[in-house]
């Protein structure tokens, strides 16, 4: 599969990412309206088939051109430089309508204005490229939509001739960052929702402390879990999309790998590792640790495992938002998502809201657990992309996959933790991801040793 011309800008003597391409435009050797053209003929190849919902490219070409007009006017160009944005399908963008990649919501009215995280990657100078696809409301890591088309993994195509899972729910924009047509992508990360999809990519995917980033405008999944965060082809590139999203400023140590002290952690997390998976994790491990960062096995607090991995509630929780549509729009529903749903509607306030406490109570065990390190480390998830036919066929394929994917990220999300994905894997293998994660409001650590690791891990042109 051909790569994508703006994959192959280089800068600097590394694959181009918008960090890197944003300096090319404020230097005025990169123009922002030829770069949206380049995403715009990507977007439009066989690679991202199914990949957007809808398209906003004359609204992005506006956004491009008007960079360039500031550049050459000498005004500031801002960070994010007229650059390719794709917004997740839950997020409101003024003038169009959010319908989370269901039929049910075909009909909705445009949105009255930006949601406050679209609001503020627009005021950075993003090229709002699209509404990109995703799991129907939200809800799997597999990214299966029957309604509008399930886009096929971008990194897999370029190794094997077997359409693969994208990975949800995030599923198109983790696509749109992998084939080109967008430097970054918004999406919302309820229990893996970026980093899933990030990591059977090959892509960066940073999960930060949910009340960092506003969800206002974004239709809920879990009100308790969902998190607005983004997609991203650097770990440098995460850092200044959060800023962006989260209206602050990230504070960096710039630790050395000698100067890090990594927990890993023993049990469930470990379990289950396809043989890629395995021998990227180990392999990242030892180069790690070849390079004087200490790793320590650590077990972690015991939790009452059953409601963690049951979603238990994310589903009360999307039950409560969805029973009154469901009594006149269920036909309209992915079943598979239509049963996911209805299974929250069995469970009492009084079981919700012991699951709550339990779910505070554990997060402050493990923060204890946690202290003297500088974060987490294990597997984003335990398998390789698998194959897309399976998934689509076969109910029980579905939902035993779709637990295995969200195993390992939901952990942070209950813990309303900070954890970011960056690709472990050597050139020529299937992506693999590894996660480092941190309890909540450790967000400037774990990008700091993610800068760190990613240096140590890196390979020139994967």
């Amino acid at each position: 599969m051909t790569t994508p011309t703006n994959l192959r800008i280089l800068a600097r003597g590394r694959p181009a990412d918008l960090h890197a391409v944003a300096a090319e435009i404020r230097s005025g050797r990169q123009q922002a309206s030829e770069l949206l053209d380049m995403a715009i003929a990507a977007a439009d190849t066989p690679a991202c088939r199914h990949a957007y919902v809808r398209r906003f490219d004359v609204m992005a070409r506006v956004a491009a051109t008007a960079v360039d007009d500031a550049r050459r006017a000498g005004a500031p160009v801002p960070p994010l430089a007229g650059l390719a944005v794709s917004v997740k399908d839950l997020f409101d963008v003024a003038g169009k309508p959010t319908t989370a990649g269901s039929k049910s919501l075909a009909h909705a009215d445009p949105a009255a204005e930006d949601c406050p995280a679209v609001a503020r990657l627009r005021a950075a100078g993003a090229a709002l490229t699209g509404h990109s696809n995703l799991t129907e409301f939200a809800f799997s890591g597999i990214g299966i939509n029957p309604h509008h088309g399930t886009p096929a993994n971008v990194a897999t195509a370029a190794l094997d001739d077997t359409p693969r899972i994208p990975g949800g729910s995030t599923s198109g924009g983790a696509v749109t960052v992998a084939a080109g047509a967008a430097w970054a992508a918004l999406g919302s990360d309820t229990r893996g929702s970026i980093r899933v999809p990030a990591a059977l990519h090959g892509l960066v995917g940073f999960k930060n402390t949910q009340a960092l980033t506003p969800t206002l405008g974004c239709l809920p999944l879990s009100f308790t879990l969902d998190t607005a965060c983004a997609i991203t082809r650097s770990v440098r590139d995460a850092v200044l999309l959060h800023e962006v999203l989260a209206a602050r400023q990230v504070r960096l140590q710039h630790r050395p790998l000698q100067a890090l002290r990594l927990a890993l952690p023993r049990g469930a997390m470990l379990d289950g590792l396809d043989a890629t998976v395995a021998r990227a994790f180990e392999r990242s491990l030892a180069r790690l640790r070849e390079g004087g960062a200490v790793i320590e096995e650590l077990a972690l607090p015991e939790g009452d495992t059953p409601w963690l991995s049951s979603g238990q509630i994310s589903g009360a929780e999307a039950w409560a938002w969805h029973r009154g549509r469901i009594e006149t729009h269920h036909a309209d529903y992915d079943p598979r998502v239509l049963s996911r749903i209805r299974s929250g509607s069995g469970v009492a306030a009084a079981d919700y809201i012991e699951r709550l406490q339990t779910r505070r109570r554990w997060a402050a065990d493990v923060a204890q657990a946690a202290a003297g390190f500088d974060a987490f480390v294990c597997p984003t998830v335990p398998v390789v992309a698998p194959p897309l036919a399976p998934m689509l066929a076969n109910d029980d394929a579905f939902f035993a996959t779709n637990a295995l994917l969200l195993r390992n990220p939901s952990v942070v999300n209950h813990l309303d933790g900070c954890a970011l994905t960056l690709p472990c894997h050597e050139p020529g293998e299937f992506p693999v991801g590894l996660m480092l994660w941190a309890p909540a409001h450790c967000d400037d650590s774990v990008l700091d040793v993610s800068l760190t690791v990613e240096r140590a891990l890196a390979h020139p042109g994967r």
